[in-house]
């Protein structure tokens, strides 16, 4: 009997490849189809649908309610419903402009779809001879955000994590990576992301992602939600400065506006880089002023308040790395 066992494993390893792979081609079979039809008509048809997905469909309804109900409290039934719907409708319009990006998006093109706020300080930060920290989180099209970076000629290391179907995860970072973004596996990534801040690079985070119990913990809306306390190690650690950005969707697709919505400067010494604590709390109060700016532009389907603190303590920051640089 043991000289059989490896045979289901196997076959579980084959039958899974053969899912991922149907999943692959049924992906960018759709994305086809989506490239072939005009934007308009994408983009009515992600209006229709949306409403289908968020009442009919119930795709992750109840975690969607949770989230809402927690986040905005005062909401009638009514708002919280237009609220998912409104979020099914960006995250469609999302799929639409990814499709698009590489055929509408250019260096001639760019001015007619994206506002630049704080322009001047945008450039001026990113061309620092330091290392810098580029955050946002799952709110606005930060996918076309980062596409945009890599467009306009600055290199960042975004950190993400890797899709569980190797053929998505592919197709997916090479759309990432098409204008001049490196991507950077989330586990294990530590060293690299290290060796960019060493190098003075500018590292992109997304820092909504909940943590878990071990993480430091932070009000979000007013509830305790955990952050990675790598953030923080990385942006203090190595003095770098952290920018908060987004792109929010003014109007229907390509339409949207990017802003640095707060920076801090651990060399300059306020109170929001005075530790890990602090700096997590500033970096997620800011991304709470901007959700609530839009929220229907926001990922309301991840459980963001999962998990309760843990008696894990934050360590001290490490020595800074570019003193003597």
């Amino acid at each position: 009997m043991e000289g059989k066992s490896p045979k289901p494993k196997r076959r579980r390893t084959l039958l899974t490849n053969i899912g991922d792979f149907a999943a692959y081609t049924a992906v960018r079979v759709a994305i086809c189809i989506v490239q072939a039809l005009p934007r308009s008509f994408c983009e009515r048809g992600a209006r229709q649908l949306s409403g289908l997905l968020a009442n009919r469909l119930r795709i992750r309804r109840e975690v969607v309610r949770d989230n809402l109900r927690l986040a905005f409290p005062a909401y009638t039934v009514g708002e919280r419903r237009e609220t998912a719907r409104a979020m099914w409708e960006h995250l469609l319009l999302m799929v639409v402009e990814i499709a698009h990006a590489n055929r509408v998006i250019h260096k001639t093109t760019w001015r007619k779809h994206l506002r630049i706020h704080g322009m001047n300080d945008f450039v001026r930060t990113l061309w620092l001879e330091r290392p810098k920290v580029i955050l946002s989180g799952h709110y606005g099209n930060f996918e076309i955000a980062a596409y945009l970076f890599g467009l306009f000629g600055f290199r960042v290391f975004s950190v993400a994590r890797e899709l569980d179907n190797p053929w998505l995860d592919r197709f997916v970072t090479e759309f990432r990576e098409s204008r001049g973004q490196v991507i950077l596996p989330k586990k294990g990534s530590a060293p690299d992301v290290a060796l960019v801040l060493d190098e003075r690079g500018a590292i992109g985070l997304l820092g909504d992602q909940a943590a878990g119990p071990k993480g430091c913990w932070v009000e979000f809306f007013g509830k305790p939600a955990s952050v990675h306390k790598a953030i923080g190690v990385f942006a203090l650690s190595a003095e770098a400065p952290v920018m908060v950005c987004s792109a929010t969707r003014r109007g229907g697709l390509f339409d949207y506006d990017l802003r640095i919505d707060g920076t801090a400067d651990p060399a300059a010494g306020g109170p929001e880089t005075a530790g890990i604590k602090e700096l997590s709390q500033w970096y997620t109060s800011i991304l709470e002023q901007v959700i609530r700016r839009e929220p229907g532009q926001y990922w309301w389907v991840h459980r963001r308040w999962r998990g309760k603190p843990g008696k894990a303590k934050v360590k001290p920051v490490p020595p800074d790395r570019h003193a003597a640089a």
